[in-house]
């Protein structure tokens, strides 16, 4: 039996018996795991045990029953904006079913920066930009998982894909990703070959490639169309789905909102 703490995001709370709550917790040290909140209507922790709060959690664990209770949670971050947005709260869901899923990519620390840094980017931003951190956000996890696609040299030819300057004149331009290669096509050898390759703009690899290379302060003073933000969207979607090996929830019940 023993006490202790622990840097926490709060992911999921269920009911647990009568009063009690099972919680869901993610935590850099330990990763995700479960423990009991206890205590009726009347107790505070009820209120700062809620998902997406972030601090600092205090644990007593009895090793004998293979027992976790919650004792104290010093809340540093509530990110309430997500109470009020209804985007918000579904992209964070689907953030962390994803982690969940793949079992933090086995790279708990950096999977803890790149999620703690989507939501406190989304508890200050509007939707629309909420909307371009969540494509952020999977892209970078991607490359943690290892299976990002190559933006940056056609997977056929080899040649840059980059090689020209980003202007009005080249948006029309667009690349092939093709899902056997895991990989972009240039025009002179892309082919559309089934319903699981997309079709990118030339606007829409520019700024892929940017979240890969460039900072995200930098990255962030990137403005892109809702016709280039759907386009990355897809195909982040269907790679994030690919690299799960499953059907996610959040994104099922969530069409329409995400």
């Amino acid at each position: 039996m023993r006490n202790v703490s622990t840097p926490a995001l709060i992911l999921s709370v269920a009911m647990s018996g009568e009063n009690n709550r099972r919680v869901t917790i993610f935590s850099p040290d330990e990763g995700i795991f479960f423990a009991t909140l206890y205590g009726g209507p009347k107790s505070k922790l009820r209120s700062l045990v809620s998902p997406m709060n972030s601090g600092i959690i205090y644990l007593y664990r009895d090793e004998v029953k293979n027992q976790t209770k919650i004792t104290d949670f010093d809340v540093k971050k509530y990110h309430l904006s997500f109470r009020e947005n209804l985007f918000k709260s579904w992209a964070a869901s689907f953030a962390t079913e994803i982690l969940i899923k793949t079992k933090c990519a086995g790279a708990l620390k950096e999977s803890w920066r790149i999620l703690n840094g989507f939501l406190d980017g989304m508890d200050f931003s509007d939707e629309n930009e909420s909307r371009l951190g969540l494509v952020r956000f999977l892209w970078r996890y991607l490359a943690l998982l290892g299976v990002k696609p190559n933006t940056a040299t056609c997977c056929s030819c080899g040649t840059s894909l980059h090689t020209h300057t980003f202007s009005d004149d080249s948006l029309s331009d667009s690349y092939v990703f093709s899902h056997m290669e895991n990989g972009f096509s240039c025009s002179d050898c892309a082919h559309y070959e089934n319903s699981m390759d997309f079709v990118l703009s030339k606007t829409a690899l520019t700024y892929l490639e940017a979240v890969t290379s460039l900072s995200p302060k930098d990255v962030r003073k990137l403005a892109v169309s809702g016709k280039t933000l759907n386009e990355m969207k897809q195909l982040a979607y269907f790679l994030i789905e690919q690299a799960c090996g499953t059907k996610l929830k959040s994104l099922e019940s969530g069409i329409g909102i995400l």
